[in-house]
């Protein structure tokens, strides 16, 4: 791609100009979505005219023979801010490479994203040349002509910038994985209590980071070491912070693999996204995409784990293997919906599980949840 492509990019954030990246017009995009456009419209062409130039920060993705799903987003930083000073640097760490320096969650979140950049993706042999979405992000699947195995998916925009993203092709002999949930699952954020949760995110030193108790461990033994398992990282939490909870993972030991995050913010259509659509939808997508997989689907009692998986467990049965349930402690509870107990809803969720023959399992942390496993039979073969 040449300067006239990397210009044609300059011009994608002027102000007035039309986002490429929406799948909508402008014209039909909720209010709250064109004030957020507007505003970072104003932005970039601020800190063009400073000097602030196109980077790529990329993401973990996975694929099976013949595709690839990858994950990026175009933003702007300074001059004077090196590729391993991006909050991006570490998210190698999530197909396992030795984690980048720690840095303070608030770096994370200060960026500013480029909608409709174009970017060259080389997956192996194969080039293909997509758009960013009106956030700045890619989310694409992709022709691929790549083994099993972790492979690195390289990305260049028009005006020079180039990444890597990892990618997890799964062999189509493999019939088990995990998908995690995040918050309060292998990592302690206790949300939705939102001053702690900004301390936590924005503010607080990323070795000061708290792991669950024995949910690494209890990890390790579900897939045996065998790096062909798929573990997937599933949180409504912003990709702003995917490359910090990449190198939180790698440091207390959990299995590498792909996130599948969102974006804070108005979307097209409204003024917030929706956590439970975002997680019902990728799991959805996850049974489309891995027809032959039986997923153990790892969550706590806090939110609406209980209720996503039980309902996932409704529509796509023969996707499950197991539930198993992270129980929070009184204070935590309190915290997460002002009650010193899990929410009725929650509890019959579990019991709807259950009822379908999937093993529903529950513990205050990785080694009690470890002991049911174990009691149960559970394995990923």
């Amino acid at each position: 791609m040449g300067g006239d492509q990397a210009r044609d990019d300059l011009r994608a954030v002027r102000p007035g100009a039309p986002r490429p990246g929406s799948t909508n017009p402008v014209s039909r995009l909720h209010p709250a979505a064109r004030l957020e456009d507007a505003f970072d419209r104003r932005v970039a062409a601020v800190l063009r005219r400073r000097g602030w130039t196109l980077r790529i920060e990329p993401y973990a993705g996975y694929g099976a023979p013949g595709w690839v799903r990858v994950f990026a987003r175009t933003l702007l930083a300074a001059p004077v801010v090196k590729e391993h000073d991006l909050p991006g640097s570490g998210a190698a760490a999530q197909a396992g490479a030795r984690t980048a320096p720690a840095l303070r969650g608030w770096r994370s979140f200060a960026t500013a994203q480029v909608a409709g950049a174009h970017v060259e993706v080389r997956v192996g042999d194969r080039v293909h040349v997509v758009t960013t979405d009106r956030g700045g992000y890619l989310d694409v699947r992709l022709e691929s002509d790549l083994e099993p195995g972790w492979h690195d998916v390289e990305l260049r925009a028009a005006d020079g910038a180039v990444a890597v993203a990892p990618v997890h092709v799964v062999g189509p002999e493999v019939r088990s994985g995990i998908v995690s949930d995040i918050d309060d699952t292998v990592l302690v954020t206790r949300l939705p209590r939102i001053f702690v949760a900004a301390w936590n995110t924005l503010v607080r030193h990323e070795n000061a980071r708290e792991p669950v108790p024995g949910m690494a461990g209890l990890y390790a033994r579900l897939t045996g070491g065998r790096p062909e398992i798929p573990v997937l990282y599933l949180s409504t939490g912003a990709w702003n912070a995917a490359p910090a909870i990449g190198r939180f993972l790698r440091r207390f030991g959990y299995p590498r693999g792909p996130m599948l995050l969102t974006d804070w913010g108005p979307t097209n259509t409204g003024w917030f996204r929706s956590g439970r659509e975002h997680k019902l939808g990728q799991l959805e997508r996850l049974a489309e995409d891995f027809p032959a997989i039986r997923w153990v689907l790892v969550g706590d009692d806090g939110q609406h784990d209980p209720q996503i998986f039980a309902a996932t467990a409704a529509r796509n049965p023969q996707h499950v293997r197991a539930v198993l349930i992270r129980q929070l402690t009184f204070a935590e509870h309190v915290l997460a919906h002002g009650l010193p107990a899990p929410a009725p809803e929650s509890v019959r969720a579990e019991q709807r599980a259950a009822h379908r023959g999937i093993p529903v399992l529950q513990g205050p942390d990785g080694y009690a949840l470890l002991r049911a496993v174990q009691a149960a039979g559970v394995t990923l073969d």
